[in-house]
């Protein structure tokens, strides 16, 4: 039987594959890194919920919406200003 710990090793593991294989799309390399992010705070809920530590937690939250806010922005104006979100299309050595 597995532990939470190794379903949670399990989670970030999909995450890092998924964002090794599929990185053809910008969308598809921010939500792999969403995956390994929610892996990141189940195994901190885990550890933390023991020591009743939930400010680090909460902070740990904000950090990451704003972080996917920032993502899902910078997506949106690729996409206008390149018309797609493949990373082949984007040649930002050339700008």
């Amino acid at each position: 039987m597995f532990s939470i710990i190794s379903y949670i090793f399990l989670l970030f593991s999909v995450g890092m594959l998924s964002f090794i294989f599929n990185s053809k799309h910008i969308l598809s390399i921010l939500l792999s890194m969403e995956i390994m992010v929610l892996g990141i705070f189940l195994l901190m809920f885990s550890f933390f919920y023991m020591n009743s530590i939930f400010e680090l937690i909460m902070f740990y939250l904000i950090l990451v919406v704003c972080e996917s806010c920032l993502g899902l922005s910078i997506l949106i104006l690729l996409i206008n200003f390149y018309g797609s979100d493949l990373i082949n299309s984007l040649n930002i050595l050339n700008n």
